[in-house]
């Protein structure tokens, strides 16, 4: 799945929740790809640094910090970002809790973060790319959306909702050049302080290991890329087999 590194060169992506961990990542990657990249976030100290990172390797970059909570932050993103081929959207939070102990409160702030604020960007989005007859949308799913898991009914529910809505804008988008795609991950190293939880949800998985954030990243890229210019509307399990067995 090796991408050029001139596959992206003229496009500018928009990646959200992109200063740390797999978002990180997929900044670099679709960067080293040729990519202008918009990066986003809310500290600007950790997205200076990310800009650095792209940069210093002779890429082209530029921070934006919004709160994708609230509608008008989403909304701001896009008229910020300018134009966008590519929209990863990555941003959100997980929050797990057995469902009669789950705090309403954090159960509306993760389908702000992690369901509307895509579907803010994407309305705001994908019609100028419909203008421009180009562009893909990569939705950041989990396989939390899948599978059922203890304490995750809340957090499952609102990954289940992005690969919904990946399958009804292909439907909307496609036939005008915008291709939107899903991938769910299983657990990835992201946190270091957190490697022990990462390695047993790794243990559960076919390939026993959880993946690195440039493994996943790298999907992104692709699905990016012309060389993925007929798949839309998929959901793509990147996870271990873990959805599988």
């Amino acid at each position: 799945m090796s991408v050029s590194s001139a596959a992206l060169s003229g496009h500018t992506a928009l990646v959200t929740g992109a200063t740390a961990g797999f978002g990180r990542a997929s900044a670099v990657e679709l960067a080293r790809s040729g990519a202008e990249v918009v990066v986003h976030g809310r500290s600007a100290d950790r997205g200076r640094d990310v800009v650095d990172e792209i940069t210093a390797a002779n890429g082209q970059a530029r921070f934006i910090s919004a709160d994708l909570v609230t509608v008008e932050g989403a909304r701001s993103l896009a008229d910020q970002a300018g134009r966008v081929d590519i929209l990863v959207n990555n941003a959100g939070f997980s929050s797990w809790a057995p469902t009669a102990e789950f705090d309403l409160d954090d159960f509306d702030a993760m389908f702000a973060s992690n369901v509307r604020s895509p579907f803010v960007l994407v309305a705001s989005l994908a019609p100028r790319m419909v203008e421009r007859g180009y562009g893909s949308i990569i939705n950041v799913g989990s396989m939390a959306g899948a599978i059922g898991l203890v304490t995750g009914a809340a957090y499952g529910a609102t990954k289940a909702a992005i690969a919904a809505l990946t399958r009804s804008w292909a439907a909307e988008y496609s036939d005008k050049g915008v291709r939107i795609n899903t991938i769910a991950p299983g657990p990835i190293y992201t946190r270091p302080e957190a490697k022990e939880l990462f390695d047993s949800l790794g243990a559960t998985t076919a390939m026993r290991r959880a993946a690195q954030p440039e493994e996943i990243a790298e999907v992104v890229s692709f699905l990016a890329s012309p060389q993925a210019s007929y798949i839309t509307g998929a959901t793509i399990a990147v996870d271990g087999g873990r959805t599988a067995i």
